[in-house]
């Protein structure tokens, strides 16, 4: 499996490639070449799986590159009970008839961000012993983002973090989440500015790509394909949970702050998995909302 930029003036990479890139060098997404199509078969052979095990098959086929058996291990060292509270991972619950809630949020920062986090974090140490590489990861956050990423890739070998932050503009339960962190490659930088103005920095910097280059700059943020893939699997673990037949279809009710998480929703109604609607559950944070009501982002 190869992945092209959305720009189209990027090489073909491999997954390993794509997922220490983040951002192509031509400003585009990188995505696979194709979507896998899950069959009936599968999805029936999936029911009788692990999250640990389910995940391994979904994100074997796309990390084509890396072998089978140190893929599984990566899988297995990042979904356990010991780090998100229960061995089935994500947990389905019957709220009423006809409305179930998955439980995406019983990782080490209470922020569903921890399930792609925990796996990145991992894959990035994996790949980056691989290839005798370092990595320096820059992000901004107003929050959870930055405490999720923070606990997936502290004391991680070969990769520093650099987390930009808002000065005082963050709860004390997120202040104290990512600034009591003693671990040497964590570095929390506090911006006097407001949340758009960290954005704006890291956007800067993804935008050269000469400096990125040549300081190893990368991403967790949604535009990295690593995480993506990752929140396929909870979509997927969350139909087979909630649904007996293969012949059911379900709509899955998304919180959106913005479209990171329910983009992993349409890949896997993409891949085929018997989605109805996707609900993008917006506040006052509704910048989603307006771009599908106007087409105008």
């Amino acid at each position: 499996m190869n992945y092209i930029s959305t720009r189209g003036n990027t090489p073909a990479k491999t997954f390993s490639q794509a997922l220490l890139m983040g951002l192509a060098p031509d400003g585009g997404l990188m995505l696979p070449e194709h979507y896998p199509q899950i069959t009936p078969a599968q999805l029936t052979h999936w029911r009788t799986l692990s999250y640990a095990e389910l995940a391994f098959e979904v994100i074997r086929l796309f990390a084509t590159d890396i072998p089978e058996a140190d893929l599984r291990d990566i899988i297995n060292r990042t979904y356990t009970r010991e780090t998100f509270g229960s061995a089935e991972i994500t947990p389905v619950r019957t709220l009423k008839d006809g409305i179930k809630i998955q439980a995406l949020s019983n990782g080490p920062t209470l922020a569903f961000k921890d399930m792609a986090m925990q796996f990145l974090g991992n894959a990035f140490e994996y790949v980056l012993a691989k290839e005798n590489q370092t990595l320096n990861i820059l992000g901004a956050t107003s929050g959870d983002t930055g405490s999720a990423a923070e606990y997936a890739l502290r004391g991680k070998r070969g990769i520093n973090v650099f987390m930009l932050s808002p000065d005082g503009k963050m709860s004390a339960f997120q202040r104290a989440q990512m600034y009591s962190l003693q671990d040497d490659n964590i570095i929390n930088i506090a911006v006097r500015g407001m949340f758009d103005d960290c954005q704006d920095i890291v956007k800067a910097v993804q935008n050269d790509a000469e400096f990125k280059q040549r300081y190893c700059i990368s991403t967790v943020n949604s535009i990295n394909w690593g995480r993506i893939v990752a929140q396929v699997v909870y979509y997927i673990a969350g139909y087979l949970r909630a649904t007996e037949s293969n012949d059911q279809r379900i709509s899955f009710c998304v919180p959106s702050g913005n479209f990171g998480n329910i983009c992993a929703g349409h890949i896997a109604k993409q891949m085929g998995l018997p989605i109805d609607r996707l609900i993008v559950a917006t506040n006052e944070n509704n910048v989603l909302d307006e771009f599908f009501r106007t087409g105008q982002y």
